[in-house]
């Protein structure tokens, strides 16, 4: 592979962009605010006391008052029964002040992750899991109402830097529900050839070297190496690894699933984690908020 050595890939900065976005989204919710009286309402469920769960959701809360989406802050017990839970959705499906519900992912244990998601309203579906939603994602033709927001992030970046994607090869690395499977999706409706590589792949940096566009989402660090990448690719890193690192007061610093060093040196745009793709992804979430808020103000 030719490569100057001092070649630089552009990295994306996701921190810019998303506050790029949030911006877009303050001045939508003003013009709501002022032509019809009503802000865009989001409901976050969170259940037990996972300390990095209470971490995102009042990341989630600071975001919200940031565009002047009004919160709604949901806080049960660990001990919380199914049926409980399902009550206290069905009630924020029913409250006109709430545009999109959350349930804060992992649930304890007891509890039916499937079950519970599914009993969120499909227009209110700000994560985009609704398995309708992700069914109409997999249709052509169909068009979900929501979509999954770090799937769309990852799109987002894509499109604001400058990347086409139509016609080009893009390998997706990992299948997840949240973001392996619709992510691939995504890029098919948007013309893309898709390969998936997965955990029972074989040669995976084989595949992974003829992509002009790399989602890597498989939850391993550094897994993917410099030399895997083709020269000139975009890659998207969605990886967030939490390594070691004694110098860290936290004793740990987060990666991502590419090897960030190695990779810049051939990689034509690329994402830092952290910086990358995660702010991206809160900044979807206030989207999709205020695209289910205007569905229902403006009709």
């Amino acid at each position: 592979m030719a490569s100057s050595s001092d070649h630089k890939a552009t990295v994306i900065d996701g921190k810019a962009v998303a506050h790029t976005i949030r911006s877009e989204i303050a001045d939508e919710v003003r013009q709501l605010s002022q032509k019809y009286g009503k802000v865009p309402g989001l409901a976050v469920v969170i259940v037990g006391h996972r300390k990095d769960s209470q971490s995102y959701v009042s990341m989630k809360r600071k975001a919200c008052a940031e565009v002047g989406i009004k919160s709604f802050d949901i806080g049960l017990p660990e001990q919380v029964s199914e049926a409980e839970l399902i009550s206290k959705v069905h009630e924020l499906n029913a409250n006109p002040d709430v545009h999109g519900i959350l349930v804060q992912l992992p649930l304890p244990k007891h509890l039916n992750e499937e079950k519970v998601l599914g009993e969120i309203s499909l227009e209110k579906d700000v994560d985009g899991f609704h398995p309708l939603n992700i069914g109409k994602l997999a249709m052509k033709g169909r068009e979900p109402l929501f979509l999954p927001c770090t799937p769309k992030g990852c799109l987002e970046l894509l499109s604001r830097s400058g990347i086409s994607i139509k016609g080009k090869k893009a390998v997706v690395v990992g299948r997840s529900n949240i973001v392996g499977l619709p992510v691939s999706l995504l890029l098919l409706k948007e013309d893309a050839t898709v390969t998936i590589v997965h955990s029972r792949t074989k040669e995976p940096e084989k595949i992974i070297r003829e992509a002009d566009i790399v989602i890597a989402a498989a939850g391993q660090a550094n897994m993917i190496q410099g030399s895997w990448i083709k020269s000139g690719a975009a890659v998207i890193d969605v990886g967030t690894n939490a390594v070691d690192d004694r110098t860290k007061k936290s004793g740990y610093r987060l990666v991502g699933d590419v090897d960030f060093k190695e990779a810049s040196k051939v990689a034509g745009w690329i994402t830092p984690v952290p910086g990358g793709v995660g702010p991206m992804t809160v900044a979807m979430l206030l989207k999709n908020t205020l695209d289910g808020a205007k569905r229902v103000i403006e009709q």
